[in-house]
């Protein structure tokens, strides 16, 4: 049985559908409130995962508000076990965006020893890693090949941090998705694992991510800057109904 065998039957489900919609809370995001509501609006709005930072009271926090299976992020390892003996399904090195900001960079040896260092840690535990944007896209197509020998079970692109979209409305929102789109069609032709295409996407271009080849999305401000939780599920319900009517009409 492989690891992703492992994972919530609907979850699983939906990674083979290609219609999996993760919602970010944050990597950076401690404030347990603002998790529970992000975690809240996630499980009414139809998401498949929810992504909270890595600290095993978090975990606890978002099942209770959601029910829906949870994945822990971060680039320190040593961090994983707690979060997993806490009820998450799944562990992800990566949503660098937070990093970005402060000059953090990370390259293809430092992300492939995290990743060996995660697998060597949690053997059977489900993992995932965000192959950083920065590089150029014919070394994240080797980093992403050279992660899954390592031990990752899905890659995750990013670039919503490196866009810079100049036209406003739908344009806009496709030129704000274009880096991760982009990543998601070269990767998911290399690797025999799920591509979860994340950053920057809006209801216009999750369709396109799948279109890419993503198995799934994955949405973080798009939800969790918003102040008001019946608007988070609105945001939430919309993704989830882009994501259908792409399966449908892909049947």
């Amino acid at each position: 049985m492989t690891r992703l065998q492992q994972l919530p039957v609907a979850l699983r489900q939906s990674l083979e559908q290609h219609s999996t919609l993760k919602v970010i809370a944050g990597l950076m995001n401690f404030d347990a409130a603002s998790v529970e509501q992000v975690a809240s609006a996630a499980g009414a709005g139809g998401a498949d995962l929810i992504d909270v930072a890595c600290d095993a009271q978090l975990v606890r926090i978002a099942i209770n508000a959601s029910e829906v299976p949870v994945c822990v992020s971060s680039v320190e390892p040593e961090q994983f076990p707690d979060a997993v003996a806490a009820g998450a399904v799944m562990v992800e090195i990566g949503n660098y965006d937070a990093f970005y900001p402060q000059g953090r960079v990370f390259g293809a040896e430092e992300v492939l020893a995290l990743t060996r260092q995660t697998r060597a840690l949690l053997p059977e535990v489900v993992l995932s890693v965000t192959v950083p944007h920065t590089l150029p896209m014919d070394q994240q197509e080797q980093l992403a090949i050279d992660l899954v020998e390592a031990g990752a079970d899905l890659i995750q692109t990013e670039g919503g941090t490196s866009a810079k979209p100049f036209s406003a409305g739908s344009l806009g929102l496709i030129e704000k998705a274009a880096p991760t789109l982009a990543a998601a069609h070269s990767i998911s032709r290399v690797v025999d694992v799920p591509v979860l295409c994340a950053s920057g996407l809006s209801a216009v271009t999750v369709p396109m991510a799948i279109a890419a080849g993503a198995s799934g999305v994955g949405v973080g401000s798009a939800v969790n800057r918003l102040n008001d939780p019946l608007a988070m599920v609105a945001v939430v319900r919309g993704l989830r109904t882009a994501l259908n009517s792409t399966v449908t009409a892909c049947i």
